[in-house]
C-alpha cells in the first residue's frame, strides 16, 4: 500500500523528485543522458532489494505480487535483447556490435520495463512527480527568456557539447548544450531546450502539462502548465501540438463513460457523424495534408525512412530485423532507416517479433488502465502517459528517448499497481 500523501517522501520518491528538478543543470553539463539509465538500473536494484526484504520470514515470507501488466513489460523489453541477440547472429555482426548494442538496450528498452517496475514495487506516490514537474516548469519559465531571446541579441546556437559523450555512446545531440536551431529553407529559430531534438521536446512539453494538471495547488499546477506549454510551443513540434488537443479531452471522457450525461452528449455526435461521415472525412484528410505541408521537407524524408524500412523489412529480415540501425541513402538525407517512428525502426532492426514484443504490453497497458479510469485518478494519469506514448510511437523511437520521458513510465507504474477501488455498498447519506 503506498503511503498517504502527506507523508515524507521515501528514498526513491527523493531519488525521482531530485532527478526531475535538476533537469536543468544536468542538461547543462551533458549528464541527463546519462543520469536516465544510472536512475532506472539504482531504481531497480532497490526494486530487487525490496522484493528481497519482503520474502524474508520476519515480514511475511511473501514478496507483494508484481501486477500482471509490468510483468508483460518486463517479459516484452526482455524478448527485446533476446530478438537483439538472434539478429546479430543471423547476419554475423560479431562480438563487438553485439555487446555495443547489448549496452544499449540496457539504456533504452530495458528502462521502459524498469521504471514501470519501480513505480509499482517502491509504490512512489504520483503527486510526488506532480510536484517535481511543476518545479521543473519554474525552472524552465526562468530559463525561457534566455532562450527565446538567443537567436536575436547574437547569442551562438551551441554553447558547448559535453566530454561526457565519451561515457554515452551516443551522437552528440545527447550531450549538446544547444540554445536553439535554425529552421533548414524557412531560416526561423526552433528550440529544443533540454531535449536532444525539438520534436523530444514537444513530448516533455506534452507530459509536463499532462502531469502538472493533476497537482492540487492552484499556484504549483499554473506554474507546472505554463511551463509544460512553453516546452511544447516553442518547439514548434506539430505532434505536440495534436496530443494537447486530443489526449487530455479523451481521458477526461473515458474516465466518465459511466454517467448518463456523457452518453447523452455522445448519441447526437455519432449520429451527426453518420450522417455527415463522408464530409467530415474529406475534412479530416484535407487537414492531415495541411499538417504534413507544414514542414514538407520533413514529412517527404519521414515517409521515405518508412517506406525503406518496411520493405527491406519484409524483404531481408521478417521475424528478427537486421540487428542495428543502417543509415539511409541520400534520398533521406543519410537519415538512419526507421528513425522517427518506434514501429517502422522496431520492423527493420528487430523484425515482426520486435514489434510484438511492445505492442502487446502497450495494449495490455491500455485495457488495464481503460477499465481502472473509470473509478480512479490515478489509473486516469496512467492511461493519460500510456496514450501519450502510444501517440508518439508513430513519430518518434521512443527506447532512445526512455532516459528523458521516464516520469511518465513510472507514473504508469504506480497506477498499475494501485489497488482497484472498492465500490460502494448502501445508499449515500
Amino acid at each position: 500500500m503506498a503511503p498517504p500523501a502527506n507523508h515524507p517522501q521515501t528514498p526513491a520518491e527523493r531519488l525521482v523528485a531530485l532527478s526531475i528538478e535538476w533537469t536543468w543543470p544536468l542538461w547543462l553539463v551533458g549528464g541527463l543522458y546519462i543520469a536516465g539509465p544510472v536512475l532506472g538500473w539504482t531504481l531497480a536494484g532497490m526494486v530487487a532489494l525490496a522484493v528481497y526484504l519482503d520474502g524474508l520470514p520476519g515480514n511475511g515470507g511473501k514478496p507483494a505480487n508484481t501486477p500482471f501488466a509490468i510483468q508483460a513489460w518486463l517479459l516484452g523489453m526482455a524478448a527485446m535483447l533476446v530478438i537483439l541477440w538472434i539478429g546479430h547472429a543471423n547476419f554475423d555482426l560479431g562480438m563487438g556490435k553485439t555487446v555495443k548494442s547489448s549496452i544499449g538496450w540496457a539504456k533504452g528498452w530495458a528502462l521502459i520495463a524498469l521504471f514501470p517496475l519501480a513505480g509499482a514495487v517502491l509504490k512512489i506516490r504520483p503527486e510526488v512527480i506532480y510536484r517535481a514537474v511543476c518545479k521543473l516548469g519554474l525552472h524552465t519559465l526562468i530559463v525561457l527568456p534566455i532562450f527565446v531571446t538567443a537567436p536575436y541579441i547574437g547569442l551562438p546556437e551551441l554553447l558547448w557539447v559535453s566530454p561526457l559523450k565519451v561515457l554515452g555512446g551516443a551522437g552528440p545531440d545527447y550531450f549538446a548544450a544547444q540554445l536553439y536551431t535554425i529552421e533548414p529553407g524557412a531560416g526561423t529559430p526552433r528550440w529544443q531546450f533540454f531535449a536532444p531534438w525539438s520534436p523530444a521536446a514537444g513530448l516533455m512539453g506534452v507530459i509536463c502539462v499532462l502531469l502538472a494538471v493533476r497537482e492540487p495547488r492552484l499556484g504549483w499546477k499554473s506554474i507546472g502548465i505554463a511551463g509544460g506549454m512553453a516546452l511544447a510551443l516553442f518547439s514548434q513540434s506539430r505532434l505536440a501540438l495534436v496530443a494537447l488537443v486530443v489526449i487530455a479531452p479523451l481521458v477526461w471522457g473515458i474516465a466518465r463513460l459511466d454517467r448518463w450525461w456523457i452518453w447523452l452528449i455522445a448519441a447526437p455526435i455519432a449520429l451527426a457523424f453518420g450522417l455527415f461521415g463522408h464530409t467530415l472525412i474529406d475534412l479530416a484528410d484535407t487537414a492531415i495534408n495541411e499538417f504534413s505541408s507544414a514542414r514538407a521537407d520533413s514529412s517527404r524524408v519521414r515517409a521515405a525512412l518508412g517506406r525503406i524500412a518496411i520493405d527491406r523489412w519484409q524483404t531481408e529480415a521478417f521475424w528478427f530485423g537486421h540487428g542495428v540501425v543502417e543509415n539511409g541513402p541520400h534520398l533521406v538525407e543519410f537519415m538512419p532507416i526507421g528513425s522517427h517512428h518506434s514501429w517502422y525502426g522496431l520492423l527493420f532492426v528487430k523484425g515482426i517479433l520486435g514489434a510484438i514484443a511492445l505492442a502487446v504490453p502497450i495494449a495490455i497497458t491500455l485495457g488495464v488502465l481503460f477499465v481502472r479510469s473509470l473509478s480512479d485518478a490515478t489509473a486516469q494519469s496512467g492511461l493519460t502517459m500510456t496514450l501519450v506514448l502510444s501517440l508518439y510511437s508513430f513519430g518518434e523511437n521512443l527506447e532512445i528517448l526512455a532516459y528523458l520521458y521516464w516520469p511518465a513510465l513510472v507514473v504508469i507504474g504506480a497506477a498499475l499497481s494501485a489497488p482497484k477501488p472498492k465500490k460502494a455498498t448502501g445508499k449515500a447519506a
